[in-house]
């Protein structure tokens, strides 16, 4: 049953790599996976505590915890339904119900044309401006919303700004890369930082302090090597966008800044409540909601920009794929695969930090982040070893990693899949035109970060 759950997940995430092909949502995939994952484990129990290349930490503790109690099927099943499952599902709530609520908020935003504001400001047609201007942009946007929807709206962009497919293409790719840096150094950037963050494994400050160069360097280098082949001026005009009266205007200002006001302000409450980032953000989330709807009942159209008529607007399908994946990485971490998992990156790279840490990254190009920085939080115990600690070297290696490591490839950030959806991007055109400048920014940033936490702060 040990191998058979690995295969099952391996198939599972194949299926997900190829939903286009086989026009399957990842959801759907996902969510089946999740909840086959639990009942092999179920099944094979016996097999699976028995094998001796696994360390079922959990099921151990909870043994000696209950000396008293008869370790059958019935105890088995307590276990599982009652301590571990509803363990990994508080914590995978914690996760959703803070994307639901970030997500909500940005589609209050754009549904108000809240980001036109800020698209509005660009009016350079040099070509090589232009890239350092939307890369920047996208940089600092994607740390405050996040990576996916940042680069739908700058994607969205292009398409005023740029003509040609394939200089649109190169422009959508560095966007890519921009985006999934920016989000890689803020808390609230990437889904896989949250998740670190919520976790306790790292804390918003010193995540920022760490993480911000190597960064920027991961974006800047990618950046100046284009800027070599980036000539010349846009062939045409730049389409602007025109506010149709005052009034509009300053709902747009309200809505953009009270909306990016909201997002700042859930690692200010953790930072200094100590209060859950998912509590956070349901509170600055009710409080805009109040105050749109207040807003659109004195201007008599509540019913068409209400909160409500939103929501049906937001990614519901992303939320249930984030449920399905990590509900799958649980029962693999329950199940005691992802401590052997441990031991083999710990004998292959000596339990080297940083070699551990970009292998991850570079796989996170291949299989999506979210499952493998989920598996590295259940492989690894916080506070085992000094690299481990909160705010431990591993912990923000692999922040960084996760988080720009999925440039490397198209399909491995949630980043990518969006611009090759909305511009149509072919997987082998980007291979051969985007990737080799995400590699070199990847391991640019790294050593950005070994050189500072290895000989500056050494």
């Amino acid at each position: 049953m040990f191998v058979l759950m690995i295969i099952v997940f391996v198939i599972g995430y194949a299926c997900i790599a190829l939903e286009h092909k086989l026009k399957i949502d990842k959801a759907a995939t996902a969510l089946m996976l999740g909840a086959l994952m639990w009942i092999l484990f179920v099944i094979g129990k016996e097999s699976i505590l028995n094998d001796p290349g696994i360390t079922n930490k959990s099921w151990d503790e909870y043994v000696a915890a209950n000396p008293d109690k008869p370790h059958d099927d019935s105890f088995f099943n307590t276990f599982i339904i009652h301590e571990q499952s509803l363990h990994h599902l508080g914590e995978t709530s914690e996760t959703l119900f803070f994307l639901l609520g970030a997500m909500t908020i940005v589609a209050i935003i754009d549904k108000h044309n809240g980001f036109s504001i800020i698209t509005n400001k660009i009016t350079t047609r040099s070509k090589s401006k232009l890239i350092w201007m939307l890369s920047i942009l996208t940089f600092f946007m994607s740390a405050v919303l996040d990576n996916l929807t940042t680069t739908i709206v700058m994607v969205t962009l292009l398409n005023k700004l740029v003509e040609d497919r394939h200089l649109r293409w190169t422009y959508a790719g560095m966007i890519v890369l921009a985006a999934n840096s920016g989000g890689a150094w803020s808390p609230i950037g990437d889904v896989t930082t949250i998740m670190l963050w919520i976790g306790g494994y790292i804390t918003a400050g010193k995540v920022v302090a760490a993480l911000l160069l190597p960064s920027i360097v991961s974006m800047v280098i990618p950046l100046i090597v284009l800027g070599f082949s980036l000539k010349g001026e846009l062939e045409t005009p730049q389409a602007t966008h025109t506010i149709s009266n005052a009034s509009e205007t300053k709902l747009q200002s309200f809505c953009l800044y009270w909306g990016i006001g909201s997002l700042l302000m859930v690692p200010i409450l953790k930072t200094f409540l100590h209060l859950p980032p998912y509590m956070g953000m349901i509170l600055v989330l009710g409080l805009f909601w109040l105050i749109t709807d207040i807003i659109h009942h004195k201007l008599g159209d509540h019913k068409e920009n209400s909160v409500i008529q939103i929501l049906t607007s937001v990614d519901t399908p992303t939320i249930l794929f984030f449920l399905g994946i990590l509900t799958a990485v649980a029962a693999l971490q329950t199940s005691g695969h992802l401590a052997a998992m441990s031991n083999v990156l710990d004998s292959a790279f000596n339990k080297n930090t940083y070699g551990i840490g970009l292998t991850i990254g570079v796989l996170s190009s291949i299989v999506d982040n979210v499952p493998l920085v989920a598996g590295a939080m259940g492989m690894y115990d916080m506070g085992a070893t000094t690299d481990l600690v909160q705010d431990g070297t591993f912990w923000q290696l692999l922040a960084y990693c996760a988080g720009t490591g999925g440039s490397i490839l198209i399909i491995g950030s949630a980043a990518g899949v969006a611009a090759m959806g909305l511009e149509k991007i072919e997987f082998i055109w980007y291979l051969k035109h985007i990737s080799w400048l995400a590699l070199i920014g990847y391991f640019a940033g790294a050593l950005c970060f070994w050189a500072i936490h290895s000989v500056i702060l050494a």
